[in-house]
């Protein structure tokens, strides 16, 4: 049976800009994206801290520092919120029995990385 557990979280990633006339999407830093693994074109849940909205897209990739939400999801955010970036797979017994923990990276409220999982 597969489950789905949490794969890789940017946590307090700040908000550079919200673009509404876009397609839509996340804009992260590359850096970012590769420290916490999550690839290009993947979904992603957003949780947005400041002011409890909640939406899913998919992450694009930024250019360094940038953290911008893209599209009618920019509706949901202001310069300035802090964000949680959220992907999750579906693992099977076997994965978890090999010990597998998810890719956490915890920012410093201005998207430089405090710690990495």
């Amino acid at each position: 049976m597969l489950r789905t557990f949490l794969r890789a979280k940017l946590h307090r990633a700040r908000v550079t800009s919200a673009e509404l006339d876009y397609e839509g999407s996340i804009a992260i830093d590359a850096a970012l994206l590769t420290a916490s693994g999550i690839a290009a074109f993947e979904q992603v849940d957003v949780y947005n801290i400041t002011n409890g909205a909640r939406f899913t897209t998919y992450a694009i990739l930024g250019k360094p520092g940038e953290v911008s939400v893209k599209g009618a999801a920019a509706r949901l955010v202001q310069t300035g919120d802090l964000l949680i970036v959220a992907c999750f797979g579906l693992l099977d017994e076997k994965d978890l029995s090999a010990g597998f923990s998810p890719k956490v990276v915890l920012l410093d409220g201005n998207s430089n990385t405090v710690l990495g999982t």
